[in-house]
């Protein structure tokens, strides 16, 4: 899959892939963010893959193709699903590295650079990417704040690696977004588009089986805008469970424990709650069960709201991260179903 040539010459150095579907509040602010990246202008170009937008996202674009220091181009998505974006995006492309980020995010300024720094430097890397910084969308709103918290916290996301300041650079099993060298989709094949979400996720697990390294450096970093409302919120997190679920038929070994947490925590209340009409022991551990969590959001929520002095988050964080875990484990089993039903003969 050899990069192809402009009538101009020489191919740009990086082709930034952004899937999108109606991102008109944030577009800009992508755009905007790699305007400003230290890195030559002439060695990127951008590629917006859109779904056939609908609320002004296309304008948007369009205005800013003609005023940003790189090049800028449009590329429709017919589909409408993100891994058929990164498909279009990669068939299209020029440059010799692959960088996908989202149209709600805001990668700091040294990004594209770092990226392309770790790609030259560690051997046999396949994709490299940084840390998740989480903000809310809307800052005047707790309900956003809330949201924006709860994605932050370790009550709330467990132990992943990208969300993780602190951690040294070194191989994971998968990153944010993602850096690729090109000769990456010629060895490994391109996104699964019968996957709706984690299509990253499963294409990192062929890959590390083909010997490629996936790299996180903590200094790469990039500010990721939370969903704004709870009902957006428990959407992304039941495509999320559901299809992590369809991923994991597929891959058993790529379950780990901060992904299985809740699946068994959504399991053992509903055990809980059809048998204890039955026996006594099974609604005081039931009990025991809601107790303990109710205890451990409320006390995170407290924690972080006399941190930050913000009241909102003693009722916004508890019931994001109860959404999150609720919504994503009960979507897991309902996917692992589907997915063993779809399996058998």
């Amino acid at each position: 899959m050899s990069a192809p040539r402009t009538k101009a010459g020489a191919a740009p150095r990086v082709s930034i892939i952004v899937p999108c579907y109606n991102e008109r509040a944030t577009i800009g602010v992508l755009l905007e963010a790699l305007a400003q990246q230290d890195f030559p202008k002439e060695d990127m170009e951008v590629l917006v893959v859109d779904g056939g937008s609908t609320d002004g996202t296309l304008e948007v674009v369009k205005d800013y193709q003609r005023r940003v220091p790189y090049t800028l181009r449009l590329i429709p998505n017919p589909r409408r699903i993100i891994p058929a974006a990164l498909n279009q995006g990669i068939a299209h492309a020029r440059g010799r590295v692959l960088l996908r980020l989202d149209a709600h995010c805001r990668p700091q300024d040294d990004y594209v650079r770092l990226c392309l720094e770790v790609l030259e430097r560690v051997p046999r890397v396949g994709n490299v990417g940084g840390v998740w910084l989480i903000r809310p969308s809307r800052p005047r709103s707790w309900i956003s704040r809330s949201i924006a918290r709860a994605l932050s916290h370790p009550l709330g996301m467990g132990d992943s690696p990208y969300r993780r300041l602190t951690r040294p650079p070194g191989p994971v099993d998968t990153v944010p977004f993602g850096t690729f060298p090109r000769e990456v989709f010629d060895d490994v094949g391109l996104f699964d588009e019968t996957l709706l979400t984690n299509e990253d996720y499963e294409f990192n697990i062929r890959l590390r089986k083909k010997g490629w390294v996936v790299w996180l450096d903590p200094r790469i970093r990039c500010i990721y805008f939370a969903r704004p409302t709870f009902r957006a919120l428990a959407r992304q997190y039941a495509r999320y469970g559901y299809w992590k679920a369809r991923v994991v038929v597929r891959y058993p070994e790529s379950l780990r424990w901060r992904q299985g947490a809740a699946p068994l925590f959504v399991l053992l209340l509903l055990v809980g709650a059809l048998l204890a009409p039955v026996w006594t022991w099974t609604r005081l551990l039931l009990a025991l069960q809601l107790g303990v969590y109710g205890i451990a959001l409320v006390g995170a929520a407290l924690t972080e709201a006399v941190r930050h002095r913000d009241p909102g988050l003693l009722v916004g964080m508890p019931v994001a991260m109860s959404i999150m875990h609720l919504v994503w484990g009960g979507a897991f089993w309902i996917g692992l179903v589907h997915g063993w039903h779809r399996r058998s003969p």
